[in-house]
């Protein structure tokens, strides 16, 4: 990628991460609950998946949901089901918050990643955007070079983006010392997975 490129690409790129969506109030969930650190952590399985996903945009694979109702409302319905579940969940999840609570083990780290991992490759719009966003950007002459110097970017931004919605929940730690102000962060968080759930079932390929 040539410097013009990549002065053009980052911004444009910067506020695909920035968007918000069901990973990044995840993110923020998590900041809220166990810190910046905590939600980092949990991330890697988003990142993951985008990684996934960046190599199938590149491999080409990511035109089948652009050419395929059926691959496309599959992928769909998956997703928001399983957004639908997770809001459900959090919104039945108890309004107490112990320090025990709030420590987490190994186990507790692997199920926030998982859900992070579910909640990105579960989108069929995320893998659209690499298929439509990184080709604009891509030197023909060195495609496979451009496409992973786009990739790497792409997600160093990422992990910027959860830091700062990660940080933005912890400004709400105070609000969780209080049983009744977690129920309303449950109860917030989780009617807001369900509206993005809602949304994915309602998208349409553009």
């Amino acid at each position: 990628m040539n410097a013009s490129s990549v002065l053009l690409f980052l911004p444009a790129c910067f506020a695909l991460n920035m968007a918000f969506g069901p990973n990044n109030l995840l993110s923020m969930t998590v900041g809220a609950k166990q810190g910046v650190s905590t939600a980092l952590v949990a991330a890697m399985g988003r990142l993951l998946a985008f990684a996934i996903m960046i190599v199938v945009a590149a491999l080409g694979m990511g035109s089948l949901l652009m050419v395929s109702e059926t691959a496309f409302t599959v992928v769909k319905f998956a997703g928001a089901a399983y957004l639908i579940w997770l809001g459900i969940k959090i919104l039945r999840a108890n309004g107490r918050a112990s320090t025990e609570q709030l420590e987490l083990g190994k186990t507790d780290i692997r199920g926030l990643a998982r859900q992070e991992f579910l909640v990105a490759i579960g989108n069929p719009k995320a893998i659209l955007i690499f298929t439509a966003f990184f080709p604009q950007f891509v030197d023909m002459n060195n495609y496979w070079t451009s496409f992973l110097i786009q990739g790497v970017i792409f997600l160093l931004l990422e992990v910027i983006a959860i830091a700062a919605y990660a940080y933005v929940g912890t400004r709400l730690s105070g609000v969780l010392q209080h049983a009744q102000g977690l129920r309303w962060v449950n109860r917030i968080s989780g009617s807001m997975m369900i509206g993005f759930g809602l949304i994915l079932a309602m998208a349409r390929r553009s």
